[in-house]
C-alpha cells in the first residue's frame, strides 16, 4: 500500500524558493531589483559639466548639467500552473512533493534566463569587425579554438575604449557562452596551464556553469537566442522582479472543476538596458 502524505504547503514553498535562489547567470550578470512598484525610476547625467580654467582672484562660472529619467517597468508576467490529480495527490510521497517544488522553481529560473538572453536587440553589436576595431559589426563570428581568446581580448578592449575601465574593475566583465563555445574555452585555458581546482570555492558558482579567467567571468547557458551571445560589464543591465509574486505559490482545490490540487506560481518582471550604458552590454553575433 502506498504511503499517504498530506501536502505540506509551507515546505513546498520553501523548497521552491530554495531552487529559485540557486545561482544563475542572469542573477549575477544583471542588476536585479526586487520591488512591488510597477515603475522604478532611475536618473542619469546626460550632459556633464566641463572642467573650467581658474584664475586667481577671478570669479568662476557654475556649469549646468542635465538629468534624464530612465524607467524600469515591471509589466510582464508568466506563470507555471501545475495540476496534481486527486489520486496522484494521495499517492505522492513527501520526497515527490519536494521534487515537484524544485521543478517549478527551476522552470521559472530557466524562463527568466531565456528572456534575458533574448534582449539582444537592446545591446550593442559585436561581430567580426570588432575583433580588430570598435566597429559595432553585425557580421557573425564562428567561434573556434584559435579565436576564442581573440574574442575575449577584443571584448575587453572595446569596453575599455568606451571608458568602461573603472566600471569593469568595480563590477567585473562577463561572457555568457553557449555549450559549444564553453568547450572551446575550456580547451584553450587547459592548454595554457589553467587549473580548475578550487575555482568553485573562489567563484561561489559551480565550475561547470562558470569560472573566472583572463579578467572575465565566463558563464554557461543553454538558453540563448540562436546567433547571439551576451558579453559586457556586470550590473549594467537591469531586471525588475515583483517581490510580491516571486517565489510564491497558490494551492487551489479542484481548479476549473477538475478533481485535484492546482499549484500556481508566477513571476512578474521587466528588463531595462539604459541607452547611456549601451556600450557596456554587447550582442556577440555568432554562427
Amino acid at each position: 500500500m502506498a504511503n499517504t502524505v498530506t501536502w505540506n504547503k509551507f515546505d513546498y514553498v520553501a523548497r521552491m524558493r530554495n531552487r529559485i535562489n540557486t545561482p544563475t547567470a542572469w542573477k549575477d550578470v544583471l542588476n536585479v531589483k526586487y520591488s512591488n512598484n510597477r515603475a522604478i525610476i532611475n536618473s542619469s547625467m546626460t550632459t556633464e559639466p566641463s572642467v573650467q580654467t581658474g584664475t586667481r582672484g577671478t570669479a568662476y562660472t557654475y556649469q549646468d548639467f542635465t538629468l534624464t529619467a530612465d524607467t524600469l517597468t515591471i509589466s510582464t508576467y508568466r506563470n507555471i500552473p501545475i495540476l496534481i490529480d486527486e489520486a496522484d495527490r494521495f499517492q505522492q510521497s513527501y520526497v515527490d512533493q519536494m521534487k515537484i517544488a524544485e521543478f517549478q522553481g527551476k522552470k521559472i529560473n530557466e524562463y527568466i534566463e531565456s528572456q534575458f538572453l533574448a534582449q539582444h536587440a537592446s545591446w550593442t553589436d559585436f561581430g567580426i569587425g570588432d575583433l580588430t576595431s570598435n566597429a559595432d559589426d553585425t557580421t557573425a563570428i564562428t567561434v573556434s579554438a584559435s579565436n576564442v581568446d581573440d574574442i575575449m581580448r577584443a571584448i575587453k578592449r572595446k569596453l575599455y575604449a568606451n571608458n568602461g575601465v573603472d566600471m569593469a574593475v568595480e563590477n567585473g566583465v562577463c561572457i555568457v557562452w553557449r555549450a559549444t563555445d564553453f568547450e572551446l574555452l575550456e580547451g584553450f585555458v587547459q592548454a595554457n596551464g589553467f587549473t580548475e581546482a578550487d575555482i568553485a570555492l573562489k567563484n561561489g558558482i559551480p565550475v561547470q556553469k562558470g569560472f573566472y579567467y583572463g579578467g572575465i567571468t565566463h558563464y554557461l547557458s543553454n538558453s540563448h537566442t540562436a546567433g547571439h551571445v551576451y558579453a559586457g560589464i556586470k550590473k549594467m543591465g537591469e531586471i525588475g522582479i515583483l517581490s510580491g509574486t516571486y517565489g510564491q505559490a497558490k494551492f487551489i482545490e479542484d481548479p476549473g472543476l477538475v478533481s485535484g490540487l492546482g499549484i500556481v506560481s508566477r513571476v512578474d518582471y521587466g528588463f531595462n538596458f539604459p541607452t547611456y550604458n549601451n556600450e557596456f552590454f554587447m550582442d556577440v553575433n555568432v554562427t
